[in-house]
């Protein structure tokens, strides 16, 4: 199934923000997904949806030789420009996680945080993912619950989105452990670990103010909006945050699911 439109969509929307400002706010998921991975020197690692390079970053410390992809040249531009400044020794591709540019077994694991589940043809993603992966390889992918947690956030703003096409999955879709096993069981032993990354700040407002600047989906969003129509996704989000607020500001528990597999013979 074709998504050529749609994706072409998405490779400038992830692009309009400052997106290398927003990883800050998923650490534990990157953190658990370098130390799941646990790339050792020299080994081929592959990260699908690499964004500004958070993930990428972290595992090239290792002395793995890591390749990072995203469909957002924008993205790249940037994972690159972060990798010379901090003397992180990444290749950077621009490419489409459902057509990776890659020869079959040529990585000896692959992972993806919260990139690969935007693809919008679940299928060829999960047989793209089982291609470039080495028989006895890794795969570690960390994904966002499909119960609550940020799929509640895009349920304040889909009233505000364009419909997708017909046949597009849904990112949270790939929360589900069932959904996982269906997709990607034939190919890979599965197990999985679960964790937390709260959205925390000093307010809701505060919150509105990150993703609407630097989360490209939802700043495009907005500018996409008539005055009118964007203060009222401005105000039923930073209501939906202060709806989690404490003692110490807004914390939004945020459950994931991390994906871990090794690939069949």
């Amino acid at each position: 199934m074709a998504f050529e439109e749609l994706k072409k969509r998405q490779s400038l929307v992830w692009g309009a923000g400052s997106y290398e400002g927003f990883p800050e706010h998923y650490v534990p998921l990157l953190d658990h997904l370098a130390r799941a991975l646990d790339p050792r020197p020299g080994e081929r690692v592959l990260d699908v949806g690499t964004g500004t390079g958070a993930l990428a970053t972290r595992l090239a410390r290792t002395g793995a030789d890591v390749t990072g992809l995203d469909l957002a040249p924008a993205l790249i531009e940037t994972a690159r420009s972060l990798a010379r400044e901090e003397g992180a020794d990444v290749r950077y591709d621009v490419g489409d996680a459902e057509e990776l540019p890659y020869e079959t077994a040529s990585f000896d694991a692959v992972t993806s945080c919260v990139g690969s589940i935007f693809a919008p043809d679940h299928e060829a993603v999960a047989r793209e993912l089982a291609r470039v992966c080495r028989p006895g390889g890794r795969l570690a992918l960390g994904h966002w619950s499909s119960e609550h947690g940020t799929v509640d956030m895009f349920k304040v703003m889909a009233p505000y989105m364009p419909a997708p096409p017909p046949g597009a999955g849904s990112p949270f879709q790939w929360g589900d452990r069932e959904y996982v096993e269906r997709r990607l069981g034939e190919d890979f032993d599965l197990r999985f670990e679960e964790g937390d990354a709260p959205q925390e700040g000093a307010s809701g407002e505060e919150v509105w103010e990150l993703f609407s600047t630097v989360y490209g989906p939802t700043r495009v969003l907005a500018d996409s909006l008539d005055p009118e129509r964007c203060e009222e996704l401005h105000r039923v989000f930073a209501d939906f945050y202060e709806g989690f607020r404490t003692d110490g500001g807004v914390h939004q528990p945020r459950p994931y699911l991390v994906v871990l597999g090794t690939r069949r013979g």
